[in-house]
């Protein structure tokens, strides 16, 4: 996690954790100072243009008159290309972009609004774990509860890590161009840092010099201009970048990066489908048109695209438009020490600051995410250097209450706006953290504010006194952007307005928020004039029902926060900063008993998770508990769990510390192959697609299990590295797996399906889904199944150069001599990655001829080979023996056991024991039963 320093383009009266803000700003020295992330300056620059008055020409000009920027030599020269065909004052003009560049994001405000030092981002920027994703399906999920889904996480992650550096470049065996990257990733996880990091290195002269220009740009501003005339994309870069001006963009001989940052922050219609084209940068059009134009490639197609994004709106961009999508992680386990060790310099102190977030799960999880590293760095920094032990923070609640009260003090420090009270500012930021998150905005503008009843003057105070809650900026036409620093202290606000609200107020919020009749307003409004109070529990289950009805659950994390507000120890807290004037902890009994209730009585588990976790916050863990007992004894399969029970079940397991690595459905269920065992896998289905290992042999699995697991496979594809179905009543269900297997992001391994009633059709559409996706899948075990001639489609499969598989076992599947011939050509074409082939108890009869072709190819590299009882003759062990003479070097074990082996064939086989090149080491041959003798040699 970095904090970050970065202009824009008039005075700010506040700080940023992440964002961007490209142009210059002016801070005066009467200023609050900067606290964790500035958006402030030490340049007084010009202010910005409104266009709504002045041609745009016009202002162009008179911009390239009054605002020259401002440079600073370089110690040491760029590596910029020192070619003939740049003019000298292109050298002289892409010097000073990325000095300017080195300006805006070299440096950072870390820490409390009393730190007057600024710190490099090289001294503390920290690696994020980043690798390439998918662009999937949409996570119907809270972010938060991404980042707590162990396979979500970087610390569980097993891909291949990307720099940040090396976005654009492809990964050993790729060969595909990228133009356009789409980096993706839950709010505060460091995508903006991981731009800025990139633009640094870049204007530095460290990475990436084959750019000679990068433009950055938010769409938080972007927004602003969407009223505006229109203008070319020549003019937009003009005024934003005015160094520019004397560059001819549209040449080719410059190579230049646009970074879109904020794709989820975007209120522009980007329609894809538009027939509007551009083609060049002097065309003028609506700021829509011009993006759209640029991404799709009209616009500059030798341009590279850098778009950042929450997972939620990754899809706005079609994923024909992105040759790469990214995700970061956040940080790993190493990296989140590392964050902490380089955060605080009291190294004593930092040790203990990551024991203790190691000793609460809930917390420690949610360190992925490094804004909410800083968040705990800075609470138990201060409460531990107090030694008030008895108060530290463990669940997320009191850690973003204690964050409060912490800015609240700082906030006293700011004696000349002594007549803000803390109340009323906490309730006013409430309330537009509330509103605007329940339409689901993160950013807001005036008009949004309005619409909550805060004037705009007023919210600027509020910028300016909580600067590391809530902030202003300004764009370069002069409109206002609100937002909090991150969603999670946005949630935390909004859970503080409704329980104030009630506490102080007597007002259920969730009353006032949805549509009522003439007669309900009057019957509230008389309420609100009585001494009756308002419930809390009634508030509390409001809030439940209303949170479970969400689709997107992005109501969860409020939630969990609301019900922790109403525990005891949280009144006193409060009270520090505010005069609470009645407890809520007192209903809280009931609020228990109805989550636990909701969890009893909801489908699906994955749903229930969110209600444990609040559940925790009230301090209850008499479920969770409960099931561990069960699990820690293994006794769990023997016991009769309720509905909410195996809900618990999934909790625990994917809260765990211990990875998920393999998943067996024999440790929950008593009998195997029985129709209840269905429903216990339906239950625990959240954890299966969170598992690398699958083990569901002799289940009971049937289509309609099959259909199931297929379906919660499709929401995370790429994870899942084994699975095992062996010995269940699949039939032609598989082909629900094969929707799986072709998804280009599986990663499935190693697949077993033997004896799984699988048939021509079933086959043919695994086949087709490993065609579309062969790079992966290395063990395939397809045994006991009637394929018959259907495994010539899997012949097809394997002569691919992109397959890799390593193992392929086909234990009597009715191979005849026509597939045997299949396979042996597939492997001819395609010899070097295959190790073991088992075809034991097919009638290939000599077709074994064309596999020893194979053998004796210098590239095939096949290690063991299985042919018991494939009806091979003396004629058939000849070509075998003679294949392994050619190239003894790879193969380690023949079977060659109840086949019609005559004494010639045994002793050219048995001669190859002498061979000094040979490599074989285990042989069979045990002589046809229908012979009635036997024999057996291993050869060692």
């Amino acid at each position: 996690m970095v904090f970050y320093h970065r202009d824009t383009s008039v005075k700010v009266l506040s700080v940023s954790l992440f964002s961007l803000c490209y142009s210059s700003v002016h801070q005066k020295k009467s200023d609050p100072e900067p606290s964790c992330v500035s958006m402030k300056s030490d340049k007084s620059m010009h202010h910005p243009f409104n266009f709504k008055n002045e041609d745009t020409r016009l202002i162009l000009q008179h911009r390239s008159d009054v605002r020259k920027p401002v440079c600073e030599k370089y110690d040491q020269p760029m590596n910029q290309p020192q070619d003939s065909t740049y003019p000298d004052v292109s050298h002289e003009v892409l010097n000073i972009f990325r000095s300017n560049m080195m300006k805006k994001f070299g440096r950072l405000y870390e820490g409390t609004a009393t730190q007057k030092n600024p710190t490099l981002l090289n001294d503390i920027y920290t690696e994020l774990y980043i690798t390439e994703s998918e662009s999937g399906e949409i996570s119907n999920e809270h972010e938060v509860r991404q980042i707590e889904t162990p396979s979500r996480s970087a610390a569980a992650a097993e891909d291949t890590a990307i720099k940040c550096n090396d976005i654009f470049r492809p990964l050993p065996g790729q060969d595909k161009a990228i133009r356009t990257v789409l980096t993706k990733g839950v709010t505060g996880i460091g995508k903006t840092v991981s731009v800025q990091k990139f633009i640094l290195d870049w204007a530095e002269g460290k990475e990436n010099q084959d750019v000679q220009l990068i433009f950055p740009l938010s769409f938080r501003e972007i927004n602003l201009m969407k009223e505006k005339k229109k203008l070319s994309l020549s003019d937009l870069l003009h005024v934003v970048f005015p160094e520019t001006k004397e560059i001819e963009i549209s040449n080719d001989e410059y190579k230049v990066l646009f970074i879109f940052d904020g794709l989820d922050e975007c209120r522009l219609s980007l329609d894809f489908k538009s027939k509007v084209k551009l083609c060049n940068i002097s065309e003028s059009a609506s700021v829509d048109e011009l993006l759209m134009n640029l991404i799709v490639g009209n616009l500059l197609p030798s341009a590279l695209i850098w778009i950042t994004s929450r997972p939620a709106a990754a899809d706005l961009v079609p994923s024909e438009c992105v040759q790469r999508v990214t995700e970061v992680r956040g940080f790993n386990e190493p990296q989140k020490e590392e964050y902490f060790r380089k955060r605080i310099s009291d190294q004593s102190l930092a040790n203990t600051i990551i024991s203790h977030l190691k000793s609460s799960r809930s917390l420690y999880i949610m360190c992925h995410i490094p804004v909410f590293c800083w968040i705990s760095a800075a609470v138990l920094g201060k409460i531990l250097c107090r030694a008030e032990s008895g108060e530290i923070p463990k669940t997320l609640t009191q850690m973003y209450t204690h964050f409060l009260i912490l800015q609240t003090d700082i906030k006293h420090e700011k004696d000349y706006e002594k007549n803000v009270t803390d109340e009323d500012m906490i309730l006013k930021l409430g309330k537009v953290g509330f509103q605007q998150l329940v339409k689901g905005n993160l950013i807001f503008y005036e008009e949004d504010l309005r619409e909550c009843g805060i004037d705009v003057t007023e919210a600027s105070v509020y910028s300016g006194l909580c600067t590391q809650i809530f902030r202003e900026e300004f764009g370069f036409y002069q409109g206002k952007v609100f937002c909090f620093v991150h969603l999670s202290i946005q949630e935390h606000l909004a859970a503080l307005y409704v329980h104030l609200s009630c506490t102080n107020h007597n007002r259920n919020v969730f009353d006032q928020s949805t549509k009522q009749s003439l007669r309900s307003k009057m019957k509230n409004l008389f309420q609100l004039n009585s001494s009756k109070h308002v419930s809390f529990s009634e508030l509390h289950q409001r809030a439940v029902d209303v949170a479970l009805r969400r689709k997107n659950g992005h109501l969860d994390l409020f939630l969990r926060f609301l019900l922790g507000l109403s525990v005891e120890s949280h009144q006193i807290l409060l009270q520090r900063i505010m005069t609470l004037k009645r407890s809520s902890s007192d209903s809280n009994e009931k609020t228990v008993e109805y989550i636990k209730k909701k969890i009893r009585t909801i489908d699906s588990p994955e749903k229930s998770i969110n209600l444990f976790h609040c559940l925790n916050e009230l301090g209850d863990r008499s479920l969770v508990e409960e099931i561990q007992q069960y699990l820690k004894s293994g006794t769990i399969k023997e016991a009769k769990l309720s509905s909410s029970q195996w809900s618990a079940v999934v909790f625990v397991l994917l809260t765990s510390e211990e990875k998920l690595n393999e998943f067996r459905l024999d440790k929950f269920v008593k009998g195997m192959n029985n129709s209840e065992n269905i429903k216990v896998l339906q239950k625990l289905l959240p954890v299966i697609k969170e598992s690398r290992s699958v083990q569901l042999i002799y289940c009971g699995v049937t289509d309609e299990g099959c259909a199931a697991l297929a379906s919660a496979l499709r929401l995370n594809p790429s994870h899942l590295r084994e699975l095992d179905l062996s010995e269940n009543k699949l039939g032609d269900s598989v082909k629900l797996l094969s929707d799986v297997l072709q998804n280009p992001h599986c990663k499935l391994e190693k697949l077993r399906l033997i004896y799984c009633g699988i048939t021509y059709e079933g086959c043919a559409a695994l086949a087709s889904a490993l065609r579309s996706n062969p790079t992966h899948l290395r063990h395939l075990d397809l045994s006991w199944n009637k394929l018959g001639d259907s495994v010539k489609l899997l012949s097809d499969v394997i002569q691919s150069p992109h397959c890799k598989l390593k193992k392929l076992r086909l234990y009597n599947c009715g191979v005849t001599d026509e597939g045997c011939a299949a396979l042996a050509s597939a492997l001819s074409s395609n010899p070097s990655h295959l190790r073991e082939l088992s075809l034991t108890w097919n009638e290939l009869g000599d077709s074994v001829k064309l596999l020893s072709d194979v053998l004796q190819n210098p590239h095939c590299k096949l290690e063991k080979l299985w042919l018991r009882d494939c009806g091979v003759t003396d004629e058939g062990c000849a070509a075998l023996a003679s294949a392994l003479r050619s190239n003894p070097s790879h193969l380690r074990e023949l079977d060659l056991s109840e086949n019609e082996l005559g004494d010639s064939g045994v002793k050219l086989l048995s001669d190859l024991k002498d061979d000094p090149h040979s490599k074989l080491q285990t042989l069979y041959y045990r002589l046809s039963v229908f012979r009635r003798q036997s024999s057996f040699f291993k050869i060692s």
